[in-house]
């Protein structure tokens, strides 16, 4: 098995998104902002509309976990109490998204992704 990284990699998302979802539960934040914010990410494939380029740049933008990490010291750091719920929930999905297999995406076609090309 740890010659497989695609094993291997859903294996750590996995670990990633139930660490995610015991600290939300934990911090006792509030599962229906939990349900309301889990897919907003994936608005911003909204930019496929105009070209793979512009969707592929958007989606990449809030599919990768250096944003979310950002608002959770901005939001500790700052006392802004909303902040930690929101960048779990965001981490949560981008957790979730990679262990479906679902990565960031090359600007040639929404499916090309950096795990796997979607069939």
């Amino acid at each position: 098995m740890l010659t497989r990284p695609s094993i291997l990699r859903r294996i750590e998302e996995a670990f990633l998104l139930a660490a995610v979802l015991f600290l939300y539960q934990h911090l006792h934040y509030s599962w229906l902002l939990f349900a309301l914010l889990f897919l907003a990410p994936d608005l911003f494939m909204l930019g496929y509309l105009l070209n793979p380029r512009i969707g592929a740049t958007t989606y990449n933008l809030v599919h990768t976990l250096w944003l979310p990490i950002a608002l959770l010291f901005a939001g500790y750091l700052l006392h802004w109490p909303s902040a930690p719920a929101i960048a779990l929930i965001w981490i949560a999905h981008i957790a979730l998204d990679r262990l479906l297999g679902f990565g960031l995406k090359y600007p040639t076609f929404f499916k090309d992704t950096h795990l796997q090309h979607i069939p």
